[in-house]
């Protein structure tokens, strides 16, 4: 039985609810909705959108590479070290954008500590559309980890076993049974994680710089129209707002659901 909330909590928490939703309506009020087919159809503009795609969708790719494998070690096998893997997973969640981005240039930059050995093989990742992928995947691959290793962690071992029982190895069982049964989560993580690559902005600003065609995607695009064009910087973000919107109403919560995972 449900029971009303009492006031001395539901006043804080309204408050709290139009503290966050004033910002979004500023931009739906603000937004130049009679010029706003002209703006978003500027070169300029969809062509930031097509690096924006380019990127994150790269970014999504990558992250399911590594993510999905790492989810797995992180969900069902135990070693040395463990706390320190899963901690290094989540620190890019939590990092500055900015202090992300200056961590790619120390790791993966010219003077870094891979910039020598990725130069001799003819690899240049900072300031290169190469480099804003890399830096999206840096910041957004911890949302797909962290989801999916939630869900493998709640799912019935015994599936597994049964499978492994009939002669199923571990890549055919983590193909045919697991990441079926773990499909929400994972398309849930494959969302955010995209979601984040689209935005990303101070990793990739710091890593890659704000090249047109190269690496200024949307967010970067945002960023220079405010200094010259406002009105088109509120049409860009309210585009950049319609795609968050959209990817947190169609996973309705389902990266933050309680319970064990079971085929049913």
């Amino acid at each position: 039985m449900r029971r009303s909330p009492p006031l001395t909590l539901a006043v804080p928490a309204l408050l709290g609810v139009a503290f966050l939703l004033t910002p979004l309506l500023g931009i739906v009020a603000d937004a130049p909705w009679s010029g706003l087919r002209e703006r978003l159809t500027d070169p300029a503009v969809t062509e930031a959108l097509r690096l924006s795609l380019l990127v994150s969708g790269w970014a999504l790719v990558i992250s399911l590479a590594f993510g999905v494998p790492l989810a797995w070690l992180l969900a069902r096998a135990e070693f040395r070290g463990k706390t320190l893997v899963r901690s290094l997973v989540l620190l890019p969640m939590v990092l500055p954008p900015t202090v992300a981005g200056v961590a790619l240039l120390q790791g993966l930059g010219r003077r870094g500590l891979l910039g020598g050995p990725l130069e001799s093989l003819g690899v240049r990742l900072p300031f290169s559309t190469a480099g804003a992928v890399v830096a999206a995947v840096f910041v957004s691959m911890p949302f797909l980890v962290i989801s999916l290793e939630g869900a493998l962690s709640g799912l019935e071992p015994h599936y597994e076993e049964a499978a492994a029982t009939m002669g199923a190895g571990p890549l055919t069982t983590l193909r045919l049974v697991t990441l079926p049964m773990v499909g929400p989560a994972l398309a849930a993580g494959a969302a955010l994680c995209w979601a984040r690559a689209l935005g990303e902005f101070g990793a990739t600003i710091t890593f890659a710089g704000n090249l047109p065609g190269a690496t200024q995607t949307l967010p970067l695009k945002v960023y220079l129209l405010l200094q010259d064009d406002p009105a088109g910087a509120t049409a860009v973000s309210l585009v950049l707002l319609a795609v968050a919107a959209a990817v947190l109403i169609a996973l309705r919560g389902r990266w933050l659901a309680p319970g064990r995972t079971s085929p049913g």
